[in-house]
């Protein structure tokens, strides 16, 4: 890793942003054999980590905050890549006469010169404005430092209440279960992860957590938080109070934008790209949490998935080598929730069909999803080999039959187009 004296740095290639898809942007540009410098920006303290183990292994104990980072010191000096972390970049000033140069500004004062530009600064959690939302005890989960006090709270703790039925809260509700906690899940939506599972997996993940020990309750509108100097319980707006020694907040996350915004890069729910990472300026793009891409078929999309963020950033530094576009890589994601491995390829908006392959109550099937008989997207519980060939297929542009795909004595290998 390269430590930095001078408050003046000039970057071929500027990265703001030290996630997961910051890191592959820079390793990507190395594979592509572009030998310029480049320099990576992040805010936390630490080299780049991986975040998915953090609601899963990390929180249960089976992974230790060393195992976390996504490459060694050494990687950085031997690919001449300059990380600087610890450090915010407030302002960006472009070029008029060069497209994607331009001049950037860091918090502490350090000014970084750059050619081109990425933008892979991810999001922050969503937080909550109703009374008593800033007691102690009160936990979101974004960062290593979020989940090292989630989990010292979580060892004393008895009663746990998550708010938020998506991924990270049913994650952390699944592990707190299998510790020994009492938990409950508040979902203000009529079902669980609707932002991501079609209906009919939202149904059997519900009662699956509640098989395992985890309350589940729909409808569940917060309206604030009880205690004097630390949480106590949950408010709802029906007059209901749950008890809680720890809350976990998990309400969805919030794009990073201000950055982009003010050189008009820019919407409301992201930083707009095409298919490809490229934003609309030459020389500038944007990958991973907070990137709005554009589908073919639903339109402008963002996705926060480290497939996703890998998956662009790769097309990004491709373009930004000036490389013709290549196929658009089909989405993948990935939870895993106690025993349970859900693994989903495509997406299922607009879906008009789903066909079932297997017994969910052995907790071992998938469900395909159609749009006009053409194969979109798959979701799978403990079926990695439903999903892997699924993907395939999406992957290739082929299809599975609805009419065949709920038979599991007919293998799905059959419709991989050689």
């Amino acid at each position: 890793m390269n430590h930095i004296a001078t408050p003046r740095i000039s970057a071929r290639t500027l990265i703001i942003g030290a996630g997961q898809a910051g890191l592959q942007l820079a390793a990507t540009l190395r594979e592509l054999g572009d030998t310029a410098p480049i320099t990576v920006v992040g805010g936390e303290s630490r080299p780049p980590y991986q975040r998915p183990p953090l609601s899963k292994a990390f929180l249960s104990g089976r992974a230790a905050e060393h195992e976390l980072a996504l490459r060694g010191a050494d990687y950085y000096t031997a690919n001449d890549i300059t990380l600087v972390c610890g450090e915010w970049v407030d302002t960006i000033t472009l070029d008029d006469d060069a497209a994607g140069s331009g001049e950037a500004v860091t918090r502490s004062g350090r000014t970084i010169a750059f050619d081109r530009l990425a933008f892979t600064v991810g999001g922050t959690p969503r937080r909550m404005r109703a009374h008593g939302a800033e007691l102690a005890g009160i936990h979101y989960l974004r960062t290593i430092d979020d989940a090292v006090a989630l989990k010292e709270s979580l060892d004393d703790a008895s009663r746990v209440v998550v708010v938020g039925g998506g991924f990270v809260g049913l994650e952390i509700a699944a592990a707190a279960t299998a510790s020994g906690k009492d938990v409950t899940v508040l979902e203000a939506q009529d079902r669980l992860m609707a932002r991501a599972v079609a209906p009919e997996m939202s149904r059997f993940y519900a009662d699956a957590h509640q098989r395992r020990g985890t309350r589940i309750v729909l409808d569940a509108a917060v309206s604030g938080f009880r205690g004097t100097d630390r949480v106590s319980g949950v408010e709802l707006a029906d007059g209901r109070v749950i008890d809680a020694d720890v809350v976990v907040i998990g309400i969805g996350l919030i794009a990073h934008t201000e950055l982009a915004a003010s050189v008009g890069l820019a919407s409301e729910g992201g930083i707009d790209v095409d298919a490809f990472g490229r934003t609309r300026i030459p020389g500038i793009v944007a990958a991973g949490d907070c990137a709005v891409s554009s589908h073919p078929v639903h339109g402008p999309v963002r996705l926060e998935s480290v497939p996703n963020a890998i998956a662009q950033a790769k097309a990004a530094a491709a373009s930004l080598m000036g490389h013709e576009p290549g196929v658009t890589a089909v989405p993948w994601f990935w939870s895993d929730q106690a025993d349970l491995k859900l693994q989903m390829a495509g997406l299922t908006m607009g879906h008009d069909q789903v066909v079932v392959r297997g017994d969910p109550d052995s907790e071992r099937f998938s469900a395909l999803y159609y749009r006009d008989g053409q194969l979109a997207s798959i979701e799978a519980v403990n079926a990695p080999l439903d999903y892997m060939t699924a993907r395939r297929i999406l992957e290739a542009g082929g299809n599975i039959p609805p009419e065949a795909a709920g038979d599991t004595d007919i293998p799905l290998k059959k419709y991989l187009t050689r």
